[in-house]
């Protein structure tokens, strides 16, 4: 049975690319990113109701035909007992399944993989400035590992949410040459508008259009696909 299951949204048009699906929270994570904007789900993680995950599966049930998949998201979800085993009870009913991770436990991940559809795994930063910018220490080997076998998955992408005082140019030119040859690379706007794990960093001033575009066009060449999202 899946537990620390803290939040449920029906229907997202953007969440999973290219499907309609649901979102599934889960709560706990191993990281304390400043920029992070589920911070109940992190800094709190026993609040709140706990959803069961049978009223999950009636509702996907009753959405068949509208609904195309979950996704799995956080806090970190690899963090949850019995993660695999509902993933196996979702794929089992005909829906597809997009995990969300940071990648810090690529033990978990690597069981995981072969059962979803669709990987999404966060690059915080370059990897000199990882632990810094998670607010906890981190065994970069980890997060390597994880970004190769989220290589291997049916579908996937990675994605950095831009902090102008935590990810700067030079970390776009370091993250670049680690991924490159990846399929998909997607450039996140910082949103300052929820509450925060550290509400400073909305002193921050967003990068512009134009930058972000300048971002994405310094990418493309070492990724299939760059995307911007946020802007």
């Amino acid at each position: 049975m899946l537990k620390n299951i803290k939040g449920f949204q029906p229907v997202s048009l953007i969440d999973y690319p290219g499907q309609i699906s649901a979102i599934l929270f889960l709560s706990g994570c191993n990281m304390r990113c400043q920029f992070c904007h589920n911070p109940e789900l992190v800094l709190t993680p026993n609040q709140g109701e706990n959803f069961d995950e049978e009223k999950i599966f009636n509702y996907l049930e009753s959405r068949r035909g509208k609904i195309d998949g979950l996704v799995i998201t956080g806090g970190e979800p690899t963090l949850q007992e019995g993660l695999k085993e509902f993933i196996q009870k979702v794929k089992a009913r005909g829906f597809l399944v997009k995990l969300d991770t940071n990648g810090l436990l690529p033990e978990k991940l690597e069981g995981l993989i072969p059962l979803v559809d669709f990987v999404a795994m966060d690059i915080k930063s370059s990897l000199q400035n990882y632990s810094s910018v998670c607010g906890v220490q981190i065994d970069p080997e980890k997060i390597k590992r994880s970004v190769e076998l989220v290589k291997t998955a049916k579908d996937y992408e990675f994605r950095s949410t831009v902090v102008r005082s935590l990810f700067a140019k030079e970390d776009f030119v370091e993250v670049c040459n680690w991924l490159k040859g990846s399929k998909k690379y997607v450039i996140q706007q910082f949103d300052k508008r929820p509450k925060l794990i550290n509400d400073d960093v909305k002193n921050n001033v967003i990068y512009t259009k134009e930058e972000m575009t300048d971002f994405q066009e310094y990418c493309r060449e070492y990724f299939e696909i760059v995307e911007l999202r946020n802007i």
